[in-house]
């Protein structure tokens, strides 16, 4: 079979752009499996691949299949691949510098991909890679978040602030959350210690001596950061690259990242979720070729959780 069905885009633009067509199948390289897509996961950097905003940072080569977070079968062993077997249920958040899984396969580097969880299906793991592993290199690899610590994060409802609430409980840190007046009980369920509505509190005015804030915003909720963290913590951004004058004045430390695939952190996360510490939060499932309507919900920016796209 040399085709597949796939979403794709020809041209950078609006939800529009989202063509779901026959598409070449992909071959794996070397070191690499092709994976038989079951979900795909939804996240931001989608639709803002999609709309040219970075362009500037990273050009694409069309047509071009977006997605980076998904779970699936194990397929096809490329050259040189053998940590995978052929029917082996696995996760991934793969290179976005390449075809993505809007697809019913793709083919993956090996070391980007990890064993997907035994105790959930496959649309509930393909919503974890891309935004838990944003959250875990955030606030650990990253801040060095540790027990007994207190963390604010922004948008604690979201794709990724979920998992953060989640990641940081674990690690038995104090967690202070915004979110809607309508994710306030979700916030506590989320284990959430201190939910803050944004809509109805300056967060500033009540949040004093954290240690580190998890920015998924930027904008005014960063500045306004700055005043509630302690002397030498730390604010790391996923949204902006932080003031270095201002993180200087307030003494304190900032940190812009880009999440990096990383199967060994997946493997991590894997272990997390099978022992109940971790639980992958899905509002929305959509089938894939309705992947224009599951970018307009993102990007709406009000979604609790994850949307997955289901391929097979």
């Amino acid at each position: 079979m040399d085709t597949m069905k796939a979403v794709r885009i020809h041209q950078y633009g609006g939800p529009e752009v989202l063509i779901f067509e026959d598409a070449p199948r992909p071959v794996p390289g070397f070191a690499e499996v092709l994976i038989r897509v079951h979900a795909a996961g939804i996240n931001p950097i989608d639709w803002k691949i999609r709309a040219g905003y970075l362009k500037d940072v990273r050009p694409y080569t069309f047509p071009l299949i977006l997605g980076w977070d998904l779970s699936g079968v194990v397929e096809v062993l490329g050259p040189g691949a053998g940590e995978f077997k052929i029917r082996d249920e696995v996760y991934s958040r793969p290179d976005s510098a390449r075809n993505g899984a809007y697809a019913q396969y793709i083919a993956v580097k090996e070391l980007e991909v990890a064993f997907k969880p035994k105790s959930i299906d496959h649309i509930h793991a393909g919503a974890i890679p891309l935004a838990c592993l944003t959250a875990w290199q955030a606030i650990f690899d990253t801040a060095g978040l540790s027990a007994g610590q207190k963390i604010l994060i922004h948008a604690a409802a979201g794709g990724v602030g979920s998992f953060a609430v989640q990641l940081a409980k674990w690690k038995g840190a104090y967690v202070i959350g915004t979110a809607s007046e309508e994710n306030q009980s979700f916030l506590r369920k989320l284990g959430v210690d201190e939910p803050i509505d944004y809509e109805e509190t300056q967060f500033e005015d009540f949040v004093r001596d954290v240690d580190v804030v998890f920015d998924t915003i930027g904008g005014d909720t960063q500045k306004r950061s700055w005043k509630v963290l302690k002397k030498g913590g730390i604010l790391v951004s996923i949204a902006a690259p932080p003031s270095a004058e201002e993180a200087a004045k307030s003494g304190v430390r900032q940190a812009y990242i880009r999440m990096t695939p990383n199967g060994a952190e997946l493997t991590e996360i894997t272990r997390l979720v099978d022992t109940g510490k971790l639980k992958p939060v899905v509002e929305t499932v959509l089938p894939l070729a309705d992947a224009r309507q599951a970018h307009e919900l993102s990007q709406m920016g009000h979604t609790r959780g994850k949307i997955v796209l289901r391929v097979l």
